[in-house]
């Protein structure tokens, strides 16, 4: 694809700029944020099919839009999972009924929704999961438990992989339900709580929780391939976003290294070159990825990079401060949250990019096995 932005794209640019200027000093929470975005049509753009969208808006509109986004400083989305994720699954593999129940409520704002996916002994290994669901007439009958499930204790519905088949293993047997979360006494979300004494994730207990049968999307047994299809939407427009914020932090690093004087070392200088150059690397890959240029691999070389890029950075964040990087802003208290400031959140929440999403190790075997034909990873072998 053409990397440049045309007249077009640079005025839609502008009105979401403009937009975002005027609209950002409401967002006092973010469910309401969310309504205002879908009143105002900056939910769904591009969504041309079926006409569930509130804007046509070409592909790098909508990398325009997410930049924007990313630079007005408005809240984090939380209707990131149901628009980004779900959205596009449903146009990809979902019946016109699913599409014509869920997509227009994710557009106006008003429902939010969850990914459970991640389980305590299947994280990255992904096709570890054990959550069962049982057919009983015209539901599912769910027993199991999620686990790293952001939003969880705000979410209106979950998607959930479960198993549908008895004694399947692997691959073999999900199934992608559709599962309302407003279900007392079958549903418990209870949160993590972090050393910072903070909790910004949950646990999800399902204790024969219910999904209606036409809320499978696919069909019963084909939930790995959708799966799978979600996760690739999740490496999409929304990672131009995500390096916005890269910038942004990136270009704070460098402030830093000015000021305290570790930019006069040529070793920190160099490292700061390479961050800068690696990013715009990152995101001309994003962006020929997007135009269709990229293969089966490009999701997972796209994660590799920028997990192992902000890690670097985060590191760089400490190392130029120096000692006062150790110390915390604040008096502590056992009592109150351990506060973080910007390098130290930055550094320490970093280590966790190459774990969540897919680990270093996933990625590096889809590429060997699904890209490059090499002979499958042997199982079992430790």
């Amino acid at each position: 694809m053409d990397f440049a932005f045309t007249a077009e794209d640079e005025a839609f640019r502008g009105e979401a700029r403009s937009w975002l200027a005027a609209h950002v000093s409401e967002a006092t929470d973010r469910r309401s944020w969310e309504r205002t975005l879908g009143k105002d049509g900056w939910i769904g753009l591009g969504w041309s099919e079926g006409g569930y969208g509130n804007r046509i808006a070409t592909l790098t509109q909508q990398v325009a839009w997410a930049e924007e986004y990313a630079r007005s400083g408005a809240p984090p989305r939380s209707g990131h999972i149901g628009e980004n994720l779900l959205a596009p699954t449903l146009l990809a593999h979902g019946t016109e009924e699913q599409r014509a129940r869920f997509l227009p409520p994710i557009v106006a704002g008003d429902e939010l929704w969850c990914q459970g996916y991640s389980e305590p002994d299947a994280g990255s290994d992904l096709a570890g999961v054990r959550t069962m669901a049982v057919r009983e007439g015209a539901y599912y009958r769910i027993s199991g438990q999620k686990v790293w499930t952001s939003l969880a204790h705000e979410a209106d519905w979950c998607f959930v992989l479960a198993r549908t088949e008895s004694g399947s293993r692997r691959h073999h047997g999900l199934s992608f339900l559709l599962v309302p979360m407003d279900q007392p006494g079958r549903i418990e979300v209870r949160p993590i709580r972090q050393m910072t004494g903070t909790s910004e994730f949950n646990e999800v207990f399902f204790d024969g929780a219910r999904a209606r049968v036409e809320h499978v999307v696919g069909a019963e047994g084909q939930g790995w391939r959708v799966a799978m299809s979600l996760l690739g939407f999740e490496r999409g427009v929304s990672t131009l976003a995500q390096q916005i914020g890269f910038a942004q932090e990136l270009t704070q690093v460098v402030r830093t290294a000015v000021e305290t004087g570790a930019a006069a070392d040529p070793v920190v200088r160099a490292r700061l070159v390479r961050q800068w150059a690696e990013l715009r690397t990152m995101r001309w890959n994003a962006l020929r990825t997007l135009g269709g240029s990229g293969d089966a691999g490009a999701p997972s070389v796209a994660k590799l990079l920028w997990a192992n890029w902000h890690q670097r950075l985060g590191e760089l964040a400490v190392l130029v401060r120096g000692a006062g990087a150790s110390v915390g802003p604040g008096d502590w208290s056992p009592s109150a949250p351990y506060e973080l400031d910007r390098d130290q959140h930055l550094f320490l929440f970093s280590r966790a990019d190459t774990i969540y999403g897919g680990s270093d190790q996933v990625q590096r075997t889809i590429i060997a096995e699904r890209v490059l034909g090499l002979p499958r990873e042997p199982k079992g072998v430790v």
